[in-house]
C-alpha cells in the first residue's frame, strides 16, 4: 500500500469511547489506541494514549519515530540508555525520539496519561502542533497532506461538514489526504494538530 493511499484513509471523527484499550507490547502498562493507518500490524502512523501507572521500560519500535506529549499527571521522567534524561512536565511538555531507543519512564508523582504519536520514518514526515482553539481554525488537506486533530479541552465542530459529529474533549478527527480541501474547525479549547505527508 503506497503512502499516498495510507493517508487517504476515510475522513472521520473517532470519539473517545471508541479508542481500543490494550496492554503494552511488554505488558508494563496500558494503551488506548486512537487510530492506526493502515489498520493492521504493518501500520505507518499510529496515535494512542499511554496510561503509565508504574515506572516501566518502554517497548521498542525499530524504524519508528515517536513524539510523546504529557496529557495528565504531575510529570514523566524519560531515562535513555545513552544517559540522557528528559522530564515531561505539566501542562503539555513533549519530546520526540527514536522508537528503537532504549528508554524507561519514571513517574514524578503518580500516574500519567501521555499522547503518543508514532510514524514510520522511511515513509512519512510528521509535525505535531499544540494550539489554543479560539473561534475558527483552518486545516488544508491536499493529495499528499493529511491531518489528525486531537481535542485536548473544550468543544468544536467542523463548519459545513454535516456528516461529521462535533468534537468533545478527548475526541480525535482524521482529515484524509485527497482533493485539496479546507476544513474549518470552530469552537473553543485546546488541541494537538498533526500534519502528515509522504517522505
Amino acid at each position: 500500500m503506497s503512502t499516498h493511499t495510507v493517508l487517504s484513509a476515510a475522513t472521520r471523527v473517532i470519539p473517545v469511547f471508541e479508542y481500543r484499550r490494550e496492554r503494552w507490547r511488554n505488558g508494563m502498562g496500558w494503551t488506548r489506541e486512537i487510530l492506526r493507518v493502515p489498520d493492521n500490524e504493518d501500520w505507518q502512523v499510529r496515535l494512542s494514549i499511554a496510561e503509565i501507572e508504574q515506572d516501566a521500560a518502554f517497548s521498542a519500535f525499530p524504524g519508528i519515530e515517536r513524539e510523546l506529549v504529557l496529557l495528565r499527571g504531575e510529570g514523566l521522567r524519560l531515562r535513555f540508555a545513552d544517559g540522557a534524561v528528559h522530564t515531561l512536565s505539566p501542562p503539555h511538555d513533549r519530546l520526540r525520539f527514536a522508537g528503537e531507543a532504549q528508554v524507561s519512564g519514571e513517574l514524578v508523582d503518580g500516574l500519567t496519561h501521555d499522547f503518543n504519536l508514532m510514524w514510520r520514518r522511511d515513509a512519512l514526515d510528521a509535525a505535531l502542533l499544540h494550539r489554543p482553539l479560539v473561534g475558527s481554525m483552518f486545516f488544508f488537506t491536499e493529495p499528499a497532506v493529511a491531518w489528525a486533530i486531537h481535542l485536548l479541552a473544550g468543544q468544536a465542530t467542523f463548519e459545513g461538514e454535516g456528516g461529521m459529529p462535533p468534537l468533545e474533549a478527548g475526541d480525535t478527527a482524521w482529515l484524509a489526504a485527497g482533493a485539496r480541501k479546507r476544513f474549518a474547525l470552530h469552537g473553543g479549547g485546546e488541541l494537538l494538530a498533526i500534519r502528515l505527508s509522504p517522505r
